[in-house]
Parts: structure tokens; C-alpha cells; sequence
């Protein structure tokens, strides 16, 4: 599974809604994989909702060590792709983060993402973090 920005504050903190859920999801996954857009969009996302700054930096800090979780380095090529799908979907409301994200699952066969973004399943992902209805 790919581990989005929404999918780490849910893994992360335990106030979050979905906390129970993301864990669940994260301990059945057999590949993590996140990117450094990723980590960058949750430490602003984290100091944005005034989580306590030095739990993230030690969270992203732990994550990047993990063995268990891959984390891709974008370089040039999977940017420009990256905004060339933006080009292309200019009736979405897509980040970069997002496109990147997207082209990353498509070049690694990764169909599933922690997240709450409903970006992916408008991209023909599977989203696993859905407030229950």
C-alpha cells in the first residue's frame, strides 16, 4: 500500500477518527511504500493542525528508518510526469503530492493507499480510510 499524508496522521495519532482503522490497515499491508512529497505535505499538514512538533519530527524520523516501509526519492522524471497527469486532469482538484503518489503506484503495481483522499479513487485506486456511514 502506498502511505498518503491523511493515512500517517491516522496511523500517527491516536485522536484521529480513523486510528483504529489505519493501524489495522497497516499491520495486513505486505508493501509500504511512501515518498518524500508525502513526508514534506505531513510535517506542514501536522504543524497546521498543531500537533506537537517534536512527535512528528520523531515519527517521520522513525518512518524513514523503518526497514518495512520504502520510501521513493522523486527525481525529474517522476516530477514532470507527475505534472504532465496535473496537465491532463485539469477538471480534478489534484496536488502534486497526489500525482506523484499516482505515478509511483502505477510504475510499482500498487493498487491500495492509506488514505482519506477520495483523489485516489477518482484516479481508480483503492481508497481503505472511509469514515464509516
Amino acid at each position: 500500500m502506498l502511505l498518503d499524508t491523511s493515512g500517517l496522521l491516522c496511523l500517527h495519532f491516536s485522536i484521529e477518527p480513523l486510528h483504529k482503522q489505519a493501524c489495522v490497515e497497516y499491520q495486513k499491508a505486505t508493501i509500504r511504500l511512501t515518498h518524500n512529497y508525502i513526508i514534506a505535505e505531513y510535517v506542514a499538514l501536522a504543524n497546521a493542525r498543531r500537533f506537537s512538533r517534536s512527535s512528528v519530527l520523531n515519527f517521520v524520523a522513525d518512518l524513514l528508518s523503518n526497514p518495512d516501509i520504502e520510501t521513493a526519492w522523486v527525481d525529474e522524471p517522476i516530477h514532470q510526469a507527475a505534472v504532465e497527469l496535473l496537465i491532463l486532469r485539469q477538471d480534478k482538484t489534484y496536488s502534486l503530492c497526489d500525482a506523484v503518489s499516482f505515478i509511483l503506484m502505477r510504475q510499482r503495481g500498487v493498487s491500495e493507499a492509506l488514505t482519506t483522499d477520495r483523489h485516489f479513487e477518482q484516479e481508480g485506486f483503492v481508497r481503505l480510510l472511509k469514515p464509516a456511514s
